[in-house]
């Protein structure tokens, strides 16, 4: 499923991620191509009735009332006028979207999915260096510092416990995407962090042959990642390494 689709028609995808894998920084990437969908967490339950609202929606408590209906909306919000569909979904999220589809359960997820979005193809993006990337989100849940634009409303100190935990959870999270590719025949395409924020054209150009359009030859970039990486970053690194060094030794 991870190859360039055999028809002539486009297809969707869908971002697999983990938080601090450059997916924010991907899907804009992606949306500033024009042919690319518009991926968003659309699905992100805490999200859901801010998107409902602004499709015309109608919700009840944090949820909105008519699931299928919010698919459908989130399919054409999603797509290019070429038809691509681009959404990006974090682990914990996968689950309340196939049950809320509310259609016919089919043979797998992959297939309800499908049935609702079209044609899809599957991207998982990881990154490589889970440490950097636990003390990245420790950091981002401190601060409140998560993106560009973002205010920073509080200091940080190293929570190394914090720290240990989120590294679980991003393994754990990893594995569950792999569990999930497995159980519905899925071969993924696993792009990295650090391929992406290396060479973000490169990045963008695998996932547009994965669906079978082309990127715009005058299509740049745009404006460079900002890594949000500093001594503070190595600092906490140093630190969390060597805690799992003696928690691996105990």
């Amino acid at each position: 499923m991870a190859g360039r689709p055999d028809v002539d028609e486009p297809w969707g995808y869908i971002l697999c991620a983990t938080p601090r894998t450059g997916s924010t920084y991907l899907c804009s990437l992606l949306a500033s191509t024009g042919v690319l969908g518009r991926p968003e967490s659309y699905f992100r339950e805490q999200d859901e009735v801010a998107w409902a609202t602004r499709f015309g929606l109608e919700t009840e408590g944090h949820r909105v009332q008519d699931h299928p209906c919010f698919v459908d909306a989130v399919r054409e919000a999603a797509s290019t006028e070429n038809g691509v569909f681009g959404s990006r979904i974090m682990w914990g999220s996968i689950e309340r979207l196939v049950e809320g589809i509310g259609r016919e359960r089919l043979v797998s997820d992959s297939a309800t999915l499908q049935a609702a979005l079209g044609r899809l193809a599957f991207v998982h993006l990881v990154r490589d260096d889970v440490v950097g990337q636990a003390v990245s989100w420790a950091r981002a849940e401190q601060s409140g510092y998560w993106q560009q634009g973002d205010v920073v409303r509080s200091a940080v100190a190293p929570d190394v416990a914090r720290m240990l935990g989120l590294v679980e959870t991003i393994e754990d999270h990893n594995g569950s995407w792999q569990a999930w590719f497995t159980a519905n025949a899925i071969t993924p395409c696993v792009l990295t962090y650090e391929a992406l924020t290396s060479d973000p054209r490169a990045t963008v150009t695998t996932i547009a042959d994965l669906v079978g359009v082309t990127v715009p030859p005058a299509w740049r970039p745009g404006t460079a990642h900002h890594r949000q990486a500093d001594q503070v970053n190595a600092d906490w690194s140093d630190l969390l390494r060597s805690a799992l060094e003696t928690r691996d030794r105990s």
